[in-house]
């Protein structure tokens, strides 16, 4: 048909092929839609199904191709289709509204569906509706509104963190480096000392943890620090070197899970180690001569003490081993005494009854007891004088058997002499009574 100017332009498309929503290629072609306003091409049969997704997609592209100007046309060539002002038809401009509620309906589903997010089982997840705390979520499938609405912070709460004090591992081998600005502290004896803390911790609150402080591993860092300081300036070095590492790491971990709290970071410690302790390396020489004079003390005090224990039990034997031998000779003596007074006085008694008797029987007795120690023999001879015979061989045997006796004597000093001389005067009652 020719325009107002002369040139020649394409027919203007019937309401049934505008916009491209001819449905010619479908099984209800034949079908005439009522009214000409469905963009589906459904007429009046109600048995009608949709079309699939991919045919509604390829439509809407022509439809936006025509909308912008874009494409072919339907029935044109390669180039841009000429829209006539004067066309009436009614399905174009419910096509280009139908083309876009269907894109903005897709675009609506796609936002809406970008709200939904998965929390894995070791993580928990912090809901912010305009920036502001919500709500914490546990593991599973979660949806909010999407961005910018709300937006979703995803915290690990099951991964142990490590904080290091006074060293730095390298590289995550077993060689370290040294910290003396962390690691070099003052005990309370007022000395220096090289120490080196592992705490490991985890997130027990993961909202604190995000929003009560701002950077919660470092003040964490800061709060161990303070904490080993403070535990360690409260001690004395043997007790740090020694036998007070477990106490001390205790009582730090106490010290630092309460800083953590009264700060609100949402951190749990769970353990605390003692790497090592020792002096700074500048005294440790003269530290390992203190020790070792220490050692060499505590040596030294161990014999002491193991000399007393065997002499101490052995003087204490002794002492009553002297003490029962002396209390057994006071009762001998005070016996033997009462055995002669007792002696005494009944010999008085006979005396007293026959005075020549008694004395004549004294006499024999004692002349008995005196000859019985002599080596010489009287030998009475009837009708002649008395002969003296010396036994020399029992005078020799005695000798023999008396010369080692004299000798222990004489090598036994000066002393045993008058013990010789008052155990003579113990065994004679009347010379101690004289």
């Amino acid at each position: 048909m020719q325009s107002h100017d002369g040139c020649h332009t394409e027919p203007a498309l019937s309401g049934k092929t505008e916009m491209g929503w001819d449905n010619n290629s479908d099984n209800n072609s034949g079908n005439k839609r009522p009214g000409g306003n469905d963009p589906w091409g459904g007429g009046g049969n109600n048995n009608q199904q949709p079309p699939d997704l991919d045919e509604v997609v390829k439509k809407l592209q022509e439809s936006l191709s025509q909308i912008f100007g874009g494409g072919k046309g339907k029935r044109g060539g390669k180039g841009p289709r000429s829209i006539d002002p004067s066309d009436k038809t009614p399905n174009g401009g419910n096509g280009v509204k139908i083309g876009l509620g269907t894109l903005f309906g897709l675009l609506a589903a796609i936002w809406l569906l970008s709200g939904i997010y998965i929390v894995d089982p070791a993580e928990r997840g912090v809901e912010l509706y305009f920036g502001k705390y919500f709500d914490t979520t546990m593991p599973g499938p979660h949806w909010v509104p999407p961005y910018p609405v709300a937006q979703v912070e995803k915290v690990n709460v099951e991964e142990i963190r490590n904080i290091e004090i006074g060293y730095r591992s390298r590289g995550g081998t077993q060689s370290v480096g040294s910290v003396p600005r962390e690691s070099l502290m003052l005990t309370k004896d007022e000395n220096i000392i090289d120490i080196k803390f592992a705490v490991q911790y985890r997130v027990k609150d993961a909202k604190n943890y995000l929003f009560s402080v701002l950077n919660p591993d470092e003040t964490l860092r800061q709060a161990t620090e303070s904490a080993v300081r403070d535990v360690i300036g409260k001690s004395n070095m043997d007790h740090v070197l020694t036998a007070g590492r477990a106490d001390i790491a205790s009582r730090s971990r106490d010290l630092i899970q309460e800083i953590a709290d009264r700060y609100s970071t949402g951190l749990e410690v769970t353990t605390v180690n003692m790497q090592d302790a020792q002096p700074p390396d500048q005294v440790q020489g003269s530290f390992a001569d203190v020790v070792k004079a220490r050692e060499d003390k505590q040596r030294l005090i161990n014999e002491s003490e193991a000399y007393s224990n065997d002499l101490l039990p052995r003087a204490r034997g002794a002492s009553a081993r002297i003490i029962a031998e002396a209390e057994a000779y006071r009762e001998k003596v005070i016996v033997k005494a009462d055995g002669e007074a007792s002696r005494f006085t009944q010999v008085l008694v006979e005396y007293e009854r026959a005075p020549e008797v008694t004395r004549k029987r004294i006499y024999i007795d004692t002349m008995e007891k005196v000859l019985s120690r002599s080596s010489k023999v009287m030998v009475d001879v009837d009708g002649g004088n008395s002969l003296l015979y010396l036994p020399l061989d029992k005078m020799v045997n005695r000798s023999s058997a008396n010369r080692p006796a004299i000798e222990h004597k004489a090598l036994s000093g000066g002393g045993s002499s008058a013990q010789s001389k008052s155990s003579s005067s113990r065994s004679d009652p009347r010379s101690r009574g004289r």
